[in-house]
């Protein structure tokens, strides 16, 4: 039997192998293959097989095809770290299974909020055998047929001659699973030599991943390196090197335990009791042909300049996803392909639907999930130019009454937007991602969220009372009084203890012994400056002035910036305003500073280096800011400080700025510290300037050399990391050295379960999201120095940023 057929063993999206964000996968470290992104919750075998072995931690499958091949099914990314957590092994090795037959049952919302990705790669471990894939990037159900594998097993060199021995430990967190095994055979390719590797009696080709995963290599075990052939002592050397780096893991720490939770996955969390509302949103009907061409064009441009004016958004959310939406109904190659259509004779609404139609099935193809979940607002843009174009601006929502639980197969931004919050208590979409911007829309209204819960949720009925647990994943139909009794009581205790914060969250804060802690908000708005205010912010941490410069084709004025710095500054009513110099570069460009294309943008010119390139932006944007903030409530910061000497430069042209206002007296200047160099120099800039805030996103990025808009190394880029926690008591140490307050305005500030480690190690000072100020001022009042400072200490310590957490939420559990 050479050639076998490989059928779905999920039902989802069918992804190629380059576009899985790993590049063990991706540059097919370990064979060809495919990948699945599954929508459902077991793994079935995707033909008839034997199986080789499954995972310890049942993340993992190896099979046997009956054409030899053996092939490995890792389900998810970075999925060994959840030490089994998640995943039910339903066959055992050595089983003789029919295409179908399911191997391992996973818990899909316990892996999709621990892992990297859900995808789950499929690949052909063995060499002498070809895969070919039916159309990949595109939907299939359990059972479709996806490719074929055609081949024999290559028959074995022998070697041999004397053999070479090496004997090493294995200290990678979690032995030898698919990523490191993947790294030898990776290691081995340049060389002739015949390797393998055994433990205890047992040993495995190392150039095959199958056979080393069969070999069941645990985290402290002794393996021995066996080399044959003429280059034998360097690859038996190179491979015990790798091995005693870690093979490129972490070293063994205790597997973080996250209660199982089954069911849906939560997208924005909290408990509501409810009655269904069940919707089903449909397409209007259009004309296929139009009136003719220079006439429907004109309606097509009139409705999308209709439906872009209608993009407004209050909350900084909506803004955002407003302004994503403006930009989609502006793109030149949709109104492009619509023009097009309307050239053949179509409509302006048919011509519309077909161009979104098509530039939705692009996304797709693409295969990747994050950009597949964005497929969703060109259906919103498709029918809200639609409805526009029929003359039906406001397509009919759901009617809702107070306490409704809303269930729709999928929601779209305008749809939520155009809901009744007063009377929403909740929603369960039956599609749908945990990042998709309906998403991001309930989290920051604080609707409890639901999605991916699957076709049955669309059959419950309506009216019927249901208990919607997005923390826990689950949806209970037709309660007991008894448990309906239960879930109203923690109902009213969470909504009595975030009003109990909500309300001491206008007072100053202090932790349990007394030490003043600053609570201020990082803002990017007029609006967000009120709500930050309404939150009990105490001033302003970080405002990030680039919104002023972004989405335009001209830098704004200086009278322009003065009006939106003085209303901001009015807004916060006297409270302190940290205005930070303009941060472009990198990830975020505008046309009128045109940039050469750099290899690393992250470490070329941006920040205070770009506006130190162009003296005359940032003379003007720091007289904007002299002129509208007054004095005593201003404060300047500096995006990407190296050194001193920067710092200096600016300070000179921040004295002249105030001279041209008239303005006299000193105005203080900070730093942004996010770079290790400006951690280490924190003692020499701390003598120059006035206070020091921690930028722990970059700083993160820099000491961990991680990207982390690169979804391959992402996941290592987490700011409780031993290595970025010393850098922040570095320049807490050069801060206080001076007198100097060191604050933190990163992401880190904004979680709780971090506030004990950054006071404990200086910080004094918190800059969170608007939304944050409550919890994170309760969250400090709670804590005792003393124990902060051991807890520091403690983590500083630490192997890793997991043993770091693990340490936290030990000490505050």
């Amino acid at each position: 039997m050479s050639e076998i057929v490989l059928v779905a063993p999920f039902a989802g999206w069918l992804t190629p192998l380059e576009e899985v964000p790993d590049p063990v996968f991706a540059e097919r470290m370990m064979g060809d293959g495919i990948a699945v992104d599954p929508t459902e919750p077991v793994l079935r075998a995707p033909a008839d097989a034997t199986v080789i072995a499954i995972a310890e931690t049942a993340h993992a499958a190896t099979l046997r095809l009956g054409n030899g091949a053996e092939i490995l099914i890792h389900i998810g990314l970075e999925t060994v770290g959840l030490g089994g957590e998640g995943f039910r092994a339903l066959q055992a090795a050595g089983a003789e299974v029919k295409a179908g037959d399911p191997l391992i049952e996973i818990d899909l919302n316990t892996v999709a909020r621990r892992a990297t990705s859900l995808v789950t790669p499929i690949v052909v471990a063995s060499e002498g055998y070809t895969l070919a894939i039916d159309q990949p990037s595109r939907t299939v159900k359990v059972g479709d047929r996806i490719g074929t594998i055609r081949g024999e097993a290559m028959a074995s060199a022998q070697v041999s001659g004397e053999t070479t021995e090496r004997v090493a430990r294995i200290d990678a967190a979690h032995g030898l699973h698919a990523r490191p095994a993947a790294r030898i055979a990776a290691l081995l390719r340049p060389f002739d030599a015949e390797v393998s590797l055994a433990v205890g009696e047992r040993g495995a080709n190392a150039r095959s991943t199958v056979a080393m995963l069969g070999l069941g290599v645990r985290s402290g075990d002794e393996v021995r390196i066996l080399a044959r052939g003429k280059d034998r002592i360097a690859a038996a050397d190179a491979f015990a090197r790798l091995i005693e780096s870690g093979l490129g893991e972490e070293a063994s720490v205790a597997p973080t335990v996250v209660p199982r939770a089954a069911g849906p996955v939560c997208a924005s969390p909290g408990l509501a009791i409810g009655t269904i509302v069940q919707f089903r949103a449909s397409d209007l009907p259009v004309a296929r042909d139009g009136a003719g061409m220079t006439e429907e064009r004109e309606r097509l441009a009139k409705a999308l300049e209709t439906v872009a004016g209608s993009l407004v958004g209050g909350t900084p959310a909506a803004k955002e996803i407003a302004a994503a939406h403006r930009a989609l109904l502006e793109d030149p190659e949709l109104i492009a392909q619509a023009n097009g259509e309307i050239a053949e004779g179509r409509s302006a609404a048919f011509a519309w639907r077909k161009a979104c139609d098509a530039a939705r099935e692009a996304i797709r193809a693409t295969g990747d999930a994050l950009l597949i979940e964005r497929a969703a607002d060109l259906l919103d843009l498709e029918r809200r130019v639609v409805a526009v174009l029929v003359g039906d601006r406001a397509p009919a929502g759901p009617e809702l009454q107070p306490g409704s639980i809303l269930v729709a197969p999928d929601l779209l931004p305008s749809q939520f937007l155009a809901l009744d919050q007063a009377r929403l208590a909740g929603i369960c979409t039956a599609e749908g991602g945990p990042t998709s911007h309906v998403a991001i829309l309930a989290a920051a209204a604080g609707v409890p969220m639901l999605v991916a819960a699957g076709a049955e949720v669309l059959t419950l009925a309506e009216g019927s009372t249901v208990i919607l647990d997005a923390d826990h994943a689950r949806v209970e139909a037709d309660p007991s009084p008894e448990r309906l009794a239960e879930v109203r009581a923690q109902v009213a205790d969470h909504a009595a203890r975030r009003a109990a914060e909500a309300r001491d969250a206008h007072e100053l804060c202090f932790t349990a012994d007394g030490v003043r802690i600053e609570v201020f908000a990082n803002l990017s708005s007029v609006e967000e400056a009120s709500a930050a205010v309404a939150a009990g912010a105490e001033g302003c941490g970080l405002l990030r002035t680039e919104f002023l410069f972004l989405g335009r084709n001209t830098p704004p004025s200086e009278e322009e910036q003065r009006q939106v710095y003085s209303a901001i500054a009015a807004q916060l009513d006297g409270r302190p305003l940290i205005v930070r110099t303009l941060d472009i570069g990198a990830d975020k460009k505008v046309p009128y500073l045109p940039m050469v294309q750099e290899e690393n943008p992250a470490l070329g010119l941006r920040g205070i280096r770009l506006s130190l390139a162009r003296p005359d932006l940032l003379m003007t944007q720091l007289r904007a800011i002299l002129r509208a903030v007054p004095p005593d409530q201003c404060r300047v910061m500096l995006p990407m400080i190296v050194d001193a000497a920067e710092l200096k430069l600016v300070r000179h042209m921040l004295d002249e700025a105030a001279v041209e206002v008239g303005l006299k007296g000193r105005i203080s200047l900070g730093v942004m510290v996010e770079t290790p160099a400006a951690a280490m120099l924190a003692d020499a800039i701390a003598a120059e300037a006035d206070f020091l805030s921690l930028g722990t996103n970059d700083l993160t990025q820099y000491a961990l050399a991680s990207d982390r808009g690169n979804a391959a190394v992402s996941g290592m880029a987490d700011a409780l990391h031993p290595a970025v926690l010393r850098l922040i008591r570095e320049a807490a140490t050069g801060a206080h050295k001076h007198g100097r307050w060191l604050g933190v305005c990163g992401g880190l500030a904004s979680d709780p379960v971090s506030a004990p480690i950054l006071i404990g190690l200086g910080v004094t000072e918190l800059s969170v999201a608007p939304a944050a100020v409550a919890a994170i001022k309760a969250a400090v009042r709670r804590l005792r120095s003393d124990a902060c400072r051991d807890l520091a200490e403690h983590a500083c310590s630490a192997a890793s940023a997991r043993e770091v957490r693990l340490i936290a939420a030990e000490a505050f559990a």
